[in-house]
């Protein structure tokens, strides 16, 4: 079974605040050209996407110097479901998938949260601590996705703590997947979970869009 992780990209569709709106028209026509293609405006932090080490530092690896292990493997999926807005996701609730983390592992956090699409409440998500950030670290996985519009708190602080914690090892961030639910009911079952977050090859980039899927076993 292959479950969609990724939010439609539409235009007008939400955005990180201050980034680039997306807008997307046809360009080309079947009508006048002979053929439909798409113009397309849109920021790399668009929809669901990938954040690279270069997204909160020049000196860190930007998007195409990353190995392409980085942004697929086996997922563990915590569940904090039920936290109230803009709450914290402690260092407790790793306790749930320490056994899975691991060098290679695909962390997704399950916050819910993907349900507030499109309204005011999905700014009031819950978010990694950095404490939090720097156990994930310190078990070895670089990869780390959440249904939310960031693993920290919108508005931001100005140091971003979780980012800074997790791309300051050279991981990468996923933000704004949905439908995680179906992967807590298979890892529940004992199912195996693998994820892909493969973003577009674009060149010395801080992210980019991506059709996140997993693949359930």
């Amino acid at each position: 079974m292959i479950v969609d992780l990724s939010v439609p990209v539409v235009s007008g569709m939400p955005v990180y605040p201050g980034d680039p709106e997306v807008e997307i028209a046809p360009a080309l026509t079947v009508a006048a050209e002979g053929v439909n293609v798409l113009g397309l405006h849109l920021g790399s932090q668009s929809g669901t996407h990938v954040d690279a080490p270069f997204h909160i530092d020049d000196a860190l690896p930007a998007l195409d110097a990353l190995p392409l292990e980085r942004f697929l493997g086996p997922a563990a999926v915590l569940d904090v479901r039920g936290l109230p807005p803009r709450s914290p996701v402690t260092p407790g609730t790793l306790e749930a998938v320490a056994g899975r983390l691991r060098p290679g592992t695909v962390l997704l956090v399950a916050t819910g949260w993907d349900g507030h699409w499109g309204t005011p409440e999905y700014l009031a998500h819950p978010y990694l601590t950095a404490e939090t950030a720097r156990l994930i670290v310190a078990a070895g996985v670089r990869t780390v996705g959440i249904d939310a519009l960031s693993v920290d708190p919108t508005p931001a602080p100005a140091d971003l703590p979780a980012h800074r914690a997790l791309c300051g090892a050279h991981a990468v961030i996923a933000e704004n997947l949905r439908n995680l639910g179906p992967l807590l009911e298979a890892q529940a079952a004992g199912r195996q979970v693998e994820v892909s977050l493969l973003p577009l090859r674009l060149t010395g980039a801080d992210g980019a869009p991506v059709r996140a899927v997993a693949r359930v076993g």
